[in-house]
């Protein structure tokens, strides 16, 4: 295999979660990211990076299958999660969503109790356990059952901007993904509220692997194990710029010694 950044594998542990092998991502028939070869680990958080557009999360959206969701979006390789390819034709994206949960960059509660944005979710996946005691152990590891507990009959909307995204954290493990994913989680939140994520997302990885899209670097570096770094070249064809992936490793060392200039460049703030 051809050792250049952008279709070497990037292979860093035994025990992998999701990879993706050879993805290319085009949206209309142009390409947003191209030739993502990446091995995941389980029971990690797993930082993207890079520059705006250069397709983090394109690629965060194509783990679970939400590209789906976008007219014109297409995806060519293959994305592979437990022994199978989640783009075969016979995988059902909803089932893929259910083990693949995804928490967006915006709070979007559902306008129900707060009780009911965790049970009901479960409910229509089946749940057939004790739903009080559901609620309560999801609110618990999202780190917001302190501040709703006396208020479970309210409207999650109530609630305030961090708050309300521990809530969806806490809707999103109510259906037992084996994996969560998070889409600049933190961007709208006061510095209060994203110090309270960080350290929900620490005692998440206990359970579950993480892999968060963040613009924030530092943020990278306190709360993931791995960081992959993308950054966006010009198209041959002169409609625009790709994404690709230039380097993966722990971040420990794509912070402290990367092996490739851009992410050195990038990291040192010279681009981006």
């Amino acid at each position: 295999m051809a050792s250049t950044p952008s279709t070497s594998r990037q292979h860093l542990a035994s025990d992998i979660c999701i990879s993706l092998d050879n993805v290319t991502i085009n949206y209309n028939n142009l390409a947003a990211v191209r030739n993502v070869y990446c091995d995941i680990p389980s029971g990690k958080v797993t930082a993207l990076i890079g520059p705006s557009g250069c397709g983090k999360s394109t690629i965060l959206r194509s783990l679970n299958r939400m590209n789906d969701l976008i007219d014109g979006c297409s995806l060519s390789g293959r994305v592979l999660f437990d022994g199978a390819n989640l783009y075969d034709p016979m995988i059902d994206p909803v089932e893929v969503r259910r083990r693949i949960g995804m928490v967006f960059q915006q709070p979007n509660p559902f306008p129900k109790s707060i009780f009911e944005n965790i049970a009901f979710g479960a409910r229509i996946n089946g749940y057939k356990g004790d739903m009080n005691e559901l609620v309560e152990r999801s609110l618990r590891q999202a780190a917001v059952w302190d501040e709703c507990k006396d208020k479970l009959n309210k409207s999650g909307c109530s609630l305030s901007g961090g708050q309300q995204q521990r809530l969806c954290i806490a809707r999103t493990i109510a259906t037992e993904p084996e994996v969560i994913l998070m889409d600049e989680p933190c961007s709208a939140l006061d510095p209060i509220s994203t110090l309270k994520i960080e350290e929900t997302m620490h005692e998440l990885k206990k359970k579950f692997t993480i892999i968060i899209v963040t613009h924030n670097m530092q943020q990278a570096v306190r709360v993931s194990d791995f960081t992959a770094f993308f950054n966006a070249k010009a198209l041959e064809e002169g409609t625009g710029k790709v994404g690709y992936l230039v380097e993966f490793n722990e971040t420990e060392k794509i912070f402290h010694a990367p092996v490739q200039k851009a992410t050195q460049d990038y990291i040192s703030g010279r681009f981006g």
